[in-house]
């Protein structure tokens, strides 16, 4: 199976989901379902099924995440040295043509990628046409409402 890359940052903020989930989510619904036992009658028990359903959801979750780290290939775009070239990682700076607006994004993973602080997945349609491209090339992307053209002011690794 391949690696998924992922930024460390991104690594990171998972590994902390991960921890809470095992250090305080899990020992808190374990408990909730014991006490839910003492009731008695567990078919007609609304405490104890909602207990039961939250372990399900929190274990799905740590699974999930679990798997996700295993199967990581993470990068610390500070290391990066790709020459000036957009690599995963990297933050580019824009100037969208069709308006002459400028905006910022960072090439993260698909579970860390988040429009709204300017992280955009490796997978998107943006981030595919900026990967190999350096500093003054246009890069045109095929978006919904048409094609989209951006220059590329600058490209950071950090």
């Amino acid at each position: 199976m391949d690696k998924t890359p992922m930024t460390a940052r991104g690594a990171a903020a998972l590994q902390e989901e991960l921890n809470e989930l095992k250090g305080v989510a899990r020992p808190r619904v374990i408990k909730a379902i014991a006490e839910a036992r003492e009731h008695g009658d567990l078919k007609e028990n609304a405490e104890y099924h909602a207990a039961r359903e939250q372990q399900g959801f929190i274990e799905g979750r740590i699974q999930d995440i679990e798997g996700k780290l295993s199967n990581a290939q993470i990068i610390d775009p500070a290391t990066l040295n790709a020459g000036g070239k957009i690599v995963f990682g990297a933050t580019v700076d824009l100037l969208d043509l069709s308006n002459d607006s400028e905006v910022t994004y960072q090439i993260v993973g698909e579970d860390e990628s988040d429009i709204k602080l300017g992280r955009i997945s490796i997978t998107s349609p943006i981030a595919r046409a900026l990967i190999g491209k350096e500093v003054d090339d246009v890069a045109e992307v095929q978006a919904p409402g048409g094609l989209r053209e951006y220059e590329i002011l600058d490209v950071r690794y950090s």
